[in-house]
């Protein structure tokens, strides 16, 4: 094998064992979903005692609080597991053990799409939260509250329908905005541009 054969063969090795770097990122993870176990069950423990006495509108924006962790906490798991799947390895669970339905199943593309989704649910609740409360909440802060939260709906349907889509080519769509950015700089014909 040429010298030049074997420094390419080294370098291929070493770049795809490099992704076992991003298993202790994905172990780290279930900290954070142990953090997020210990802050709902502080929130639980806070919030039962005093149950007969709460308002309806502070009652409800607490089970906001704890669905918005719950939300976070299965979003740390979808990242986890199908993050460790598609990019470092298989999970090498035996055959008696539970394996959950959906494990194995996501690629990168509906991992986005979980992703996004779940983003939007949180957003959806902050705002919830938000509006539960809104006399203590200024107009201008409420006014980027709805605008964050419309980026992120607008974010995640952009992306799902870019998804969807099997006739689009990605590139082509690159290319394509580049020329019309460079005809409309020298002042050219755009028709004939989109028309390639």
């Amino acid at each position: 094998m040429p010298f030049h054969e074997k420094i390419e063969h080294a370098l291929e090795k070493l770049m795809y064992g490099s992704r076992w770097i991003l298993a202790p990122i994905y172990a780290g993870l279930s900290l954070a979903l142990l953090a997020i176990f210990v802050k709902f069950f502080q929130e639980m423990i806070h919030f039962l005692p005093h149950i007969f006495e709460i308002a309806e509108s502070d009652l409800v924006l607490t089970l906001l609080s704890l669905i918005d962790l719950t939300l976070v906490a299965s979003l740390i798991v979808i990242v986890m597991f199908s993050g460790y799947e598609n990019f470092v390895s298989q999970l090498d669970i035996g055959e008696a053990t539970e394996k959950l339905e959906w494990l194995g199943t996501h690629d990168y593309g509906s991992l986005k799409m979980k992703v996004a989704s779940s983003i939007v649910a949180i957003s959806s609740i902050h705002l919830l939260k938000v509006f539960m409360n809104i006399n203590a909440t200024p107009n201008d802060k409420l006014m980027w509250y709805v605008i964050i939260h419309l980026t992120f709906v607008i974010s995640a349907l952009f992306m799902g329908y870019l998804e969807k889509s099997p006739n689009i080519d990605y590139a082509l769509i690159v290319i394509r905005y580049s020329r019309l950015s460079f005809v409309r700089g020298s002042g050219g014909d755009y028709s004939r541009v989109l028309a390639e």
